[in-house]
């Protein structure tokens, strides 16, 4: 069959059925000269092995993007990622950010809430409310998330080894607004092995942290179907320095490894694959960071086809949120940054990303403002509305370069992962120190050339000037600790401290032995048993990790 074939067997199958249920967002899609903008466009010529490589939008192999129509249809979701201090002030700004046109919230947790440690506790001192919000029980998630319509709005939670706790609260407080489990919609993180590789914020154990994982994959299976379980996120492996092939590699290595665990538990593949969900960076390099989305896309189609025998196309589609590279903003000069925030969300929209999160200018130095959040937002307000990249699918298609990077980042992230099968998947090549090592040598390398000024940073080591301190940064109030350790004492005061200890002695009881985690996690926050009380019983059960260390 000829691509031009293929193209009208497209349009009256896959892109009608999507067509049947809602419209594109304009009847036409024209260029400011009134030049008709096609909604894919493809050779015009025979081109051999074009349909296996490259196919059609919303058709595996998916390189040309998870939906028909893409942005024609609906942009991406703007979800800008906020939290910081109380739960009262991260929702002022988040109903700031939805009253601004965002479309999604994004919430960053606290280092404490992270860790899996309340407010009041001594590993918690000095952080409490400083790189997100500190959320402590139930109590603290109501606040965060008042006035804020959970059955409407789409809420990514940005948090991993605590992941299944904020996700209980999550519906927990859904249930005290009227809304039940199955209408919420959103990710949670829940990415483990890429904390013990790059970020470090694990607990437990690889083994029981991945039963967890599983756990919250048979939960969210009937009760909460709408719900992407986990998103497996090469962004930090990016952040610690890593190249963008090996973001990829080591990304989709970890999500074969999910796979693989959610299998041996007795899952059927298309019963939880259809809800993995993906995050990655979004570099300086703009031609390979999109050949790098749509070789990713590729060839987590073919693993999920050939290696899984997946048979539901959504389990076969990556779907990713994008964020963009918070280790390329620079302290000096910090108003560049606006202009590498520009060309990383380019990148992003131009290689079919479902959500973008675009970084604000001050975040080298402090939160950022509202400001700043504000000319982040609208830098892809501006993409979106008046650039033009997002009236046609996969605009890149067919370009000489875009397609040969494509083609090598896929085999180069293929080597990888074959490299870490053969040392025994990814929890044992982490286990090893391979990843980390090899993530470690990508960093190093790249610091080199910028020392050397091979590679050029601009107003860091070239194009440098004198200049005043940015005012007006966002500092957190000193009185956040005391006021949250306050807060925690209350609520342990009032709550029936019986039926906390009922819970938590259920929880270990289940932990012990193969029970689902989940509804135990469940009731226990409904009774506002605090995050560390829950991290604490499993704790006592699971043990904790000890890093591997790499030379």
């Amino acid at each position: 069959m000829s691509i031009q074939d293929e193209v009208k067997r497209w349009e009256q199958g896959t892109l009608k059925k999507v067509l049947d249920k809602s419209n594109e967002r304009k009847p036409e899609f024209k260029t400011t000269s009134e030049i008709e903008i096609q909604r894919v466009f493809t050779p015009q010529h025979e081109e051999p092995g074009y349909m296996d490589k490259l196919g059609l939008p919303g058709e595996y192999p998916f390189t040309r993007g998870v939906q028909p129509t893409m942005y024609r249809g609906r942009f991406w979701t703007m979800r800008q990622y906020a939290g910081f201090g109380t739960a009262r002030e991260s929702n002022e700004r988040y109903r700031y950010l939805l009253e601004q046109g965002q479309t999604g919230l994004s919430v960053a947790f606290d280092l404490p809430t992270q860790m899996g440690y309340d407010s009041d506790g001594s590993m918690a001192e000095g952080e409490v409310g400083k790189v997100g919000v500190a959320i402590d029980t139930l109590a603290d998630m109501e606040v965060l998330f008042d006035q804020i319509p959970l059955e409407k709005v789409s809420t990514s939670m940005t948090i991993n080894a605590t992941a299944s706790t904020l996700l209980a609260m999550y519906i927990a407080v859904a249930e005290k607004q009227g809304v039940s489990s199955d209408k919420l919609t959103g990710t949670i993180q829940n990415d483990i092995l890429k904390e013990y590789m790059a970020r470090g914020t694990y607990i437990y154990p690889p083994q029981e942290s991945m039963r967890i994982i599983t756990d919250i994959f048979a939960f969210c299976k009937n009760q909460v179907p709408k719900w992407n379980t986990i998103s497996i996120s090469g962004y930090h492996i990016r952040e610690a320095g890593s190249s963008a092939v090996q973001e990829v590699a080591f990304t989709l290595a970890d999500g074969i490894a999910y796979v693989d665990a959610a299998l041996k538990a007795g899952l059927d593949v298309d019963d939880f694959a259809p809800r993995l969900a993906f995050f990655f960076n979004a570099h300086n390099d703009l031609l390979e960071e999109v050949a790098k989305f749509r070789a990713a896309r590729r060839l987590w189609a073919r693993i999920m086809k050939e290696r899984f025998k997946a048979k539901n196309p959504r389990s076969q589609m990556l779907r990713f949120h994008t964020q963009t590279a918070g280790c390329t903003l620079t302290a000096q000069q910090p108003d560049n940054n606006i202009m590498r925030v520009t060309i990383q969300a380019l990148a992003a929209v131009l290689g079919g990303t479902q959500s973008l999160h675009t970084n604000s200018r001050d975040e080298a130095l402090s939160l950022p403002t509202e400001h700043s959040v504000r000319i982040a937002l609208r830098t892809q307000q501006v993409i979106a509305h008046e650039s033009g990249v997002a009236d046609s699918v996969d605009p890149l298609a067919g370009s000489y370069l875009v397609e040969s990077l494509t083609d090598q980042i896929e085999q180069q992230a293929m080597e990888y992962i074959e490299k870490i099968d053969d040392l025994g998947g990814a929890a044992e090549a982490i286990n090893r120190g391979y990843q980390q090592k090899e993530i470690q040598d990508s960093a190093y390398a790249y610091q080199r050339a910028v020392e050397t000024k091979d590679q050029i940073v601009v107003g860091v080591n070239q194009f440098k000037t004198q200049e005043p301190a940015l005012k007006d940064l966002l500092k957190i109030k000193p009185g956040v600790e005391k006021s949250q350790r306050d807060s925690l004492t209350r609520i342990k005061a009032e709550r029936d401290n019986e039926a906390v200890q009922a819970r938590l002695a259920g929880l270990k009881k289940a932990a012990r032995g193969t029970d689902n985690l989940m509804p135990h996690i469940v009731e226990a926050v409904k009774v506002y048993a605090s995050l560390g009380e829950i991290a604490d019983a499993l704790r006592e059960v699971f043990g904790e990790h000890q890093e591997t260390v790499v030379l």
